[in-house]
This record gives structure tokens, C-alpha cells and sequence, in this order.
């Protein structure tokens, strides 16, 4: 029995935390605090030269804590419990997602190299490779749902820098449109391009899945990125984000950090650490609910097409990776309304029950127009070329009673001209 493994749900009480260091409190309390104080001299000099990458960590070895801007114990014991569900190394919280997302590519990209990413990809990350890494002499190609292996390494030998790739960034599965990547097909793609002098990174942004219903780092990814405001935090009460990857990785990610300033507050990593303990609740009953507002919007007559990983078939291209990389099809929907813009902001005017507002993943449920919103910065020919038309509406399905929830869509629908 002493050799018990306690799930990560179970975990995600106590791991990492010990209440004897802070009066037998059962919760750790906030640490709010800018600087810690060292024993020794000696030691402070140790805790700097881990944090700033100078050396590695002796067998056994911590780092201790310095400062709230490289470490805090609240940072620390969100850090190690989030590591728990995708089996990672090590973890780095930000203080958004995009601040995670930014910090990833500054670090393995520099003027010069070649990004290969997916497409679509959210509204931010997109702005931030077409504008930001264009400025600093990034160049970046996108590969898109469906094409094969081979049709991706040729957009790649088409560059003309085939020998300068450096990253491949994907979305899986894509925001707003559910499409799915092969994350082992990327690690190939990666490793036939990688050299003894560099390694092509993985990089994939598993934000839709949250850390329950897909592990990248377990099929190939070296790092696994999210917005932690969404699934992880999952209240609409904070803005986050999260790295994982192995020790050497990190390392990167985290000295980076250190230098950006980008963390996390000890408020924002305490009110995660609280939402850990219901991430798997919340999550199984949002895919639970997913399901049947699926089901439902597939035979609406007013509904053109679903976007739901649920609905697909055993014969449909998507179904065997579909199988292979994910445990649930989440609980993001978008669908196609019959129409345009207009049939979409008349069913989005009239729900009662979902919220109007970005952002997804929380315990209430929300719909949004991506075309008009989220992805209102992505040229409109790359649109619709995503698929994101004026007919699609993208939905996050929260915890509330599933028959309110279906009320709330068919009274919406119905109005619908």
C-alpha cells in the first residue's frame, strides 16, 4: 500500500506543499513578498548562479528562493502540480498566455531562422508572427488542415530556407475551427531537419484540450504551451499562461523570464493553485455538455455545420489521429449558420444563458464570432482560407444544466431570420 500512486486529481490538494512551513495552514497562504533572505552568503550566491543558467543543478539541488520576480512559493507549488498532468520536467507560469506564447518564440527563434506553424492559430499569436517576428527578421510559413507530410515539406523546401528552420508551432486543435494536427507528424518534420548544432523545437499550443485530454510532451512536443485563464484557471477572474517541457528546455524558458519580468503574481498562481482542485470536474462536465449541444446543433435546420471533434466519423480523414492524440473532443463547438454575419449577430443577440465574450474554458458559457472578433486581425483572404467565414460561431460550453443550455441555443436560433 505505501507504494500507492495517487492520480493527479487527488494531487492537486496538497502536492508541494507543506503546512508546517506556514503554521499548519491547510491551504497555502498568499506569499507577498518582493525578496527572500538567504542564511548565507554562500547560499545567495548558489540560488544566482542556478537562476541565471550560469550552472546546472547538482543532484538533488534546488533553487531557492530569491526574488518574486524569478521565484515565489506560490509560483513554485502551481509550477509542480501543473507538471504533474503532462508529465513534464518542469513547469513556467506567465502572466498571460500570449506573454507564454511571446516569451517561447523570442527564445528559440532569432533573425534569420524559418517558423513553420499551423493554421489557424488564435487571433494573438497570429498578429504576433506576422507583425512582431516579420520586424526582428523572423520569416514564418504556414501549413494548413489536411495537407499531407509531404505537401508540408515542400512549403518548407520552397522557402529557399530549408536549412534555417528552427521551430514548428502548432495549435492542436485549432481555435475556432476544431482542426486537428499530427503532433508525431510534426516530430518528424522537426528531426529530419534538426542537426548536430540545433535541434528544430516543438512547440504546441494545447490550450483547446487544457492539461486533461491531451499530453503533446508524451507524443513527441518539447514544449506544451496554454493560456492557463482558460481550463486551468476557469473562473473569468484571472490572466495566465504556462510553459512545460523537460529540465533542458525550461531552463531556457525560465532564465528568459527571469529577464523579461513576465511571471505570474503569487495572487494570480494562488487562485490557480485553487482552481487545480476542480479542473477535473469542471472539465469532464463541460465536455459532458459539449456532447449533447453537439448532437443537437448537428440535425438544427438552421445549423449548415458542426466543428466538433465528437461528430466525427470513422470513415472521416481526422477520426484515427482524432483517436490516437486526444481522450475527449473538449468543449469547444463552432458551427456554420445558415446565412452570414447577420444570421450570427442575431442568434448571438438573443441567447439568454451564454455570455457575449472571448476568451473560453471558464465555468459559465460563452459564444463569440471569431471573424469579427478574435480573428478580426487575420487577413480576410487567410480567413477564409481558415474557414473562418461570417457564418461561423464559435461556443465554450460551461457547467450549467444541460437542458438550459440547449433551451438557451434553440430560442436563439429560432429568432434567427
Amino acid at each position: 500500500m505505501s507504494d500507492h500512486q495517487f492520480s493527479p486529481e487527488s494531487l492537486m490538494m496538497s502536492f508541494g506543499y507543506k503546512p508546517e512551513l506556514s503554521e499548519g495552514a491547510i491551504k497555502a497562504p498568499i506569499f507577498q513578498t518582493s525578496t527572500f533572505v538567504f542564511k548565507t552568503a554562500e547560499e545567495g550566491k548558489a540560488f544566482f548562479e542556478l537562476a541565471y543558467g550560469i550552472r546546472a543543478k547538482e543532484q538533488d539541488e534546488q533553487l531557492g528562493l530569491i526574488y518574486s520576480r524569478i521565484n515565489n512559493p506560490n509560483l513554485e507549488i502551481l509550477e509542480n502540480r501543473l507538471c504533474l498532468w503532462d508529465k513534464a520536467d518542469d513547469c513556467a507560469v506567465f502572466e498571460s498566455g500570449m506573454s507564454a506564447i511571446s516569451t517561447v518564440l523570442l527564445e528559440f527563434l532569432s533573425p534569420g531562422d524559418l517558423l513553420l506553424f499551423s493554421s489557424p492559430v488564435y487571433g494573438g499569436t497570429d498578429h504576433f508572427i506576422h507583425s512582431f517576428l516579420k520586424k526582428i527578421g523572423v520569416d514564418a510559413v504556414s501549413f494548413y488542415p489536411g495537407q499531407k507530410e509531404s505537401e508540408i515539406r515542400e512549403i518548407i523546401e520552397n522557402t529557399g530556407k530549408a536549412h534555417k528552420l528552427a521551430m514548428i508551432y502548432a495549435e492542436t486543435p485549432a481555435n475556432p475551427t476544431n482542426d486537428i494536427t499530427d503532433i508525431e507528424m510534426c516530430r518528424r518534420i522537426a528531426d529530419s531537419y534538426s542537426t548536430e548544432e540545433k535541434r528544430v523545437t516543438v512547440a504546441i499550443d494545447n490550450t483547446y484540450m487544457g492539461p486533461l485530454w491531451s499530453h503533446p510532451l508524451l507524443i513527441g512536443a518539447d514544449l506544451v504551451i496554454y493560456s492557463a485563464t482558460k481550463y486551468i484557471g476557469g473562473h473569468s477572474d484571472l490572466i495566465a499562461g504556462a510553459v512545460l517541457g523537460n529540465s533542458q528546455v525550461m531552463q531556457r524558458v525560465k532564465v528568459l523570464r527571469t529577464f523579461l519580468g513576465n511571471m505570474a503574481s503569487p495572487n494570480t498562481c494562488w487562485l490557480l493553485t485553487r482552481s487545480l482542485e476542480t479542473l477535473k470536474v469542471r472539465m469532464e462536465q463541460q465536455a459532458k455538455n459539449a456532447d449533447i449541444v453537439a448532437k443537437m446543433l448537428e440535425n438544427h435546420p438552421k445549423v449548415e455545420k458542426v466543428h466538433y471533434l465528437g461528430l466525427l466519423k470513422e470513415t472521416d480523414s481526422d477520426y484515427e489521429l482524432y483517436k490516437k492524440q486526444y481522450t475527449s473532443p473538449g468543449a469547444m463547438i463552432s458551427f456554420d449558420i445558415k446565412g452570414g454575419e447577420s444570421q450570427s449577430f442575431q442568434f448571438l443577440n438573443q441567447l439568454k444563458l451564454f455570455k457575449m465574450a472571448v476568451s473560453l474554458g471558464s465555468t459559465e458559457s460563452l459564444a463569440q464570432h471569431p471573424a469579427s472578433m478574435t480573428h478580426i486581425g487575420v487577413d480576410p483572404a487567410e480567413r477564409l482560407k481558415m474557414g473562418i467565414t461570417d457564418k461561423l460561431v464559435r461556443l465554450s460550453i460551461g457547467v450549467e444544466n444541460s437542458e438550459d443550455i440547449i433551451w438557451d441555443i434553440q430560442q436563439a436560433l429560432d429568432k434567427v431570420s
